[in-house]
């Protein structure tokens, strides 16, 4: 287990529109333009924060683990990341501007980014994936700053010596921003842990991101994602991985999610 003490305090986030709730997790109701927005203000304004992107797999653990629940009040952004969240939205009577994938928020952060002098640290992904995808973060952005990337081996969280190679690097690197990739949610205890010693920079989870923009991993083609249908895609490239919690899983719980906003869209609570 992650075990460093947390004695920097964390400066609460600004203002934003109200949250909207999906079976109880909170998901602000902002567009990526504007979540790129208020991390930058942030920044200029001398502090950092904590992204969360959830899913539908996201918000099924979400209903399932109460023990996750109190890391989605903490979290300065809650953004929607998957299709069914955005619809769900919309029955419920509450709708959400649009997905904000973690997979798109690393172009379009790290461009931002690099026109304002900032830099970004990758943490995480499969051997190789972060220097890779930050090599090519450079070459879209070449006055990108990457402060530095780290890959840490399997299992660290419960090597106190490899966790603190993880903070060594981060306070070596003295990023802005800290890109995620460990997956869910492993990506999100680590955060939880480690951000009150640089209260000053943004994390955001993101997954599997660092494999798709090396290229290790191709990306479902622009209307599968619009249609909902990216899982179908990663799970054609990873079938005996992802078929248990895509099938078995997710698809069962997209219908009671179904049925709980079809209720409260017509007025049921």
């Amino acid at each position: 287990m992650i075990s460093i003490a947390q004695t920097i305090p964390i400066r609460s986030r600004p203002k934003l529109p109200p949250r909207v709730r999906l079976m109880g997790m909170p998901i602000d109701c902002v567009t990526q333009a504007q979540a790129v927005a208020h991390i930058l203000d942030s920044l200029a304004g001398g502090y950092g924060g904590w992204v969360i992107t959830p899913n539908l797999d996201q918000l099924r653990q979400y209903h399932e683990r109460p023990e996750l629940r109190p890391m989605y009040e903490e979290a300065n952004l809650i953004l929607a990341d998957g299709m069914p969240l955005i619809w769900a939205s919309q029955i419920q009577r509450t709708p959400l501007p649009e997905r904000v994938a973690g997979s798109e928020l690393i172009y379009t952060l790290s461009a931002s980014v690099a026109r304002v002098g900032r830099s970004i640290f990758l943490l995480g992904g499969n051997p190789g994936t972060a220097a890779g995808a930050g090599e090519q973060l450079k070459r879209l952005n070449p006055l990108l700053k990457v402060a530095g990337t780290h890959c840490p081996k399997f299992g660290f969280e419960k090597d106190e010596k490899q966790v603190a190679d993880v903070l060594g690097a981060l306070t070596a690197g003295a990023p802005d921003i800290v890109f995620v990739g460990l997956g869910f949610p492993k990506q999100e205890k680590l955060i939880e842990t480690v951000r009150r010693q640089f209260p000053r920079t943004w994390f955001l989870g993101i997954g599997i991101s660092f494999s798709f923009v090396c290229g290790q991993v191709k990306r479902a083609p622009k209307w599968m994602r619009r249609a909902g249908l990216e899982w179908a895609h990663r799970m054609m490239q990873e079938p005996g991985r992802l078929f248990q919690r895509y099938v078995m899983e997710d698809i069962p719980f997209a219908m009671r999610l179904l049925g709980d906003v079809t209720g409260r869209g017509s007025g049921r609570q």
